[in-house]
């Protein structure tokens, strides 16, 4: 649907449009876009997310613009991506080939490769670091040629042979332990160009979930856990890192061997494992799991895991929780159109308004009459 605002009171607008660079500029300090870029990565991992636009300096064009408000940046990135052409299909991506930052598993303590902390905030503190409003140029380097020096040494190991980690969850499968699922090569829908309908494909229910709102896809998976669906998932397997992205030669359409390299996507994939217990025969129960899958921009961890939850409740349909209808889910979690919806509230309603007063006003007063006539008799 899409909310934006309806121009009017051309003077007025022009005078609140001066005001907001004002508000923006009155401190007399100029926040370059390379510094948002360095220094708000999860901003704009979430930023280039729900905008399905994966350019880093874009998305901190838009953080800057929006005045760091993610719902306006959103805005503007989806309404740049609006005028871009397509002119290439990337060849399929095959997560094995990620060259991993971080992987860790929550259901297996010892996994092939091992455990891959990598950058995260699970284990600091959460205080305040005051020591961020003292930081220079000088004491960043300083800082950056110790840690560097102090890990040349694996950067060189990764270079000379990058190490392709097998999939956690491939080692269930191999033995019986998750249901197989037979592989769907039909070419995805696209949601940017064509609207969704009920009942939803499953390419078009992750794509929704991916260009959700980070804060609603989260809270409805959330929900889940606590008894919209009584589900307690646990993480098979969440990978951070970088795959390569291939386009075939334009003239030589599904052709497998003209492939060009054309750059990395940095993304965060996440492999639910979903317990349910199966009847089998004399009334004999064993629980078996599904798996749920969340696959997002940059580092967006909680994102792909509770995308992961909310995949596998619209895999199975159920109208007594909200969080297992895909119209109820799909619907609600754009930020686009949830926050155009709630905005477009601080438009003029007069008419309507002024209707609903009226309404009020003559019932009011029939209230009134009718009091008068029971003093009278």
């Amino acid at each position: 649907m899409g909310y934006v605002a309806v121009k009017g009171g051309t003077r007025a607008i022009e005078e609140s449009i001066k005001r907001l660079k004002y508000e923006r500029l009155h401190k007399e300090q100029v926040l370059e876009t390379n510094q948002i870029e360095a220094g708000m990565r999860g901003l704009i991992d979430q930023v280039m997310s729900e905008s399905s636009l994966y350019n880093e300096t874009l998305a901190a064009l838009a953080i800057k613009q929006a005045e760091g408000n993610p719902e306006e940046a959103v805005f503007l990135l989806r309404a740049y991506r609006s005028t871009l052409p397509r002119t290439h299909c990337s060849q399929i991506i095959e997560t094995e080939d990620m060259k991993v930052e971080r992987r860790i598993s929550a259901s297996f303590k010892d996994i092939p490769g091992g455990q891959i902390l990598g950058a995260t905030t699970d284990y600091t503190h959460r205080l305040l670091d005051f020591n961020l409003m003292k930081e220079t140029e000088e004491t960043i380097l300083e800082w950056l040629s110790a840690y560097e020096a102090e890990n040349s040494s694996n950067e060189e190991k990764l270079e000379n042979g990058e190490i392709l980690l097998p999939k956690v969850l491939d080692y269930l499968r191999k033995e019986g332990l998750i249901l197989p699922r037979e592989d769907n090569d039909q070419e995805p829908d696209d949601v940017t160009r064509e609207s969704l309908e009920f009942p939803s494909s499953r390419s078009q229910r992750l794509q929704i979930l991916t260009r959700g709102q980070t804060g609603a896809v989260t809270s409805l998976a959330y929900a889940v856990i606590r008894g919209y669906g009584a589900l307690h998932p646990t993480v098979g397997e969440l990978r951070v890192g970088s795959m390569p992205v291939y386009v075939g030669h334009p003239n030589e359409e599904g052709s497998e061997e003209e492939v060009y390299y054309i750059g990395d996507v940095k993304a965060t994939e996440a492999e639910m494992l979903m317990p349910f217990m199966v009847e089998k025969e004399n009334g004999r129960k064993e629980l078996e799991f599904e798996i749920g899958y969340g696959l997002c921009f940059g580092q967006n961890e909680t994102k792909a895991i509770a995308m992961g939850i909310l995949d596998n409740c619209l895999e199975h349909p159920d109208n007594s929780f909200p969080s297992h209808n895909e119209e109820f889910v799909l619907y609600h979690i754009d930020s686009v159109e949830s926050t155009g919806f709630i905005s477009h509230l601080k438009m003029p309603h007069y008419v309507t308004f002024q209707s609903k007063l009226d309404s009020v006003r003559k019932t009011k007063n029939s209230e009134k009459e009718a009091e008068r006539q029971e003093v009278r008799s």
